[in-house]
């Protein structure tokens, strides 16, 4: 499968909670969009591998991406070395797409920057000829995204460039609600964390209004780059 846009995350919700307007937004223009979670977060204090990977599940169908794949990575242990980067490779490979969005170069959860670094170094390796990989027994062409994108998480970080996402926040919301084990519910015994209060959905509210204010419109998500991005014209900014 050729996609347009690969999202890729630490854990299942990172690609909810800090990118999905864009994913709606996309796959709203016709572009083909996926997610990829490194890990079924496991360790996460709250919810089980095994619900969490249903709410994945629930929450891929509410976005309408074309597929949501998991590398069943180890949560917390995983590493930034060769056999890691070799099995995202492996997935670059398969689906080809023309962009990634990867985790937040600096963040709260130590996860979240060695996926960035890692994806970041895979998708270069990707693209060349002489490492080899293989799916189904057969040798894989070498592939290299367009370009790679960081979405902002828990810590604020300047962003190189905003997305508006007015139209799709409300469906943005259904999604990340979708992992009902890890986020505000008033009736859970579960364990209260950082992302289970109720504050924590308005501040993910007021992240994005104050990133939409920004650029004139009512919500937005920002992203960092690893180089200067390129436009065609001066109104491709406006």
């Amino acid at each position: 499968m050729k996609i347009h846009i690969l999202a890729i995350g630490a854990h299942p919700d990172d690609v909810e909670l800090s990118c999905s307007g864009t994913l709606l937004k996309h796959i709203a223009l016709g572009k083909k969009v996926g997610i990829l979670d490194l890990t079924e977060g496991e360790l996460g204090t709250r919810g089980s591998a095994q619900l969490r990977t249903k709410e994945a599940a629930k929450a891929a169908k509410i976005l309408g991406v074309s597929f949501r794949d998991n590398l069943k990575m180890r949560d917390g242990f995983f590493k930034n070395d060769e056999e890691h980067q070799l099995e995202v490779v492996k997935k670059i490979r398969q689906y080809k797409p023309e962009i990634v969005l990867c985790n937040a170069v600096n963040d709260r959860h130590p996860d979240h920057e060695r996926a960035a670094k890692l994806v970041s170094e895979a998708c270069f390796y990707s693209g060349l000829k002489k490492i080899s990989t293989k799916q189904n027994g057969k040798e894989q062409e070498a592939w290299r995204p367009k370009a790679v994108y960081h979405y902002i998480q828990d810590r604020y970080i300047e962003p190189d460039f905003v997305v508006d996402i007015s139209p799709f926040v409300k469906i943005k919301m259904e999604s990340i609600l979708a992992f009902s084990s890890q986020f505000y519910d008033p009736s859970s015994k579960e364990p209260e964390t950082p992302i289970s209060t109720k504050n924590f959905l308005h501040f993910l509210r007021g992240r994005m209004a104050g990133l939409g204010r920004a650029i004139g419109v009512d919500y937005a998500e920002g992203f960092t780059t690893e180089r200067y991005p390129g436009v065609s014209n001066l109104f491709d900014l406006i």
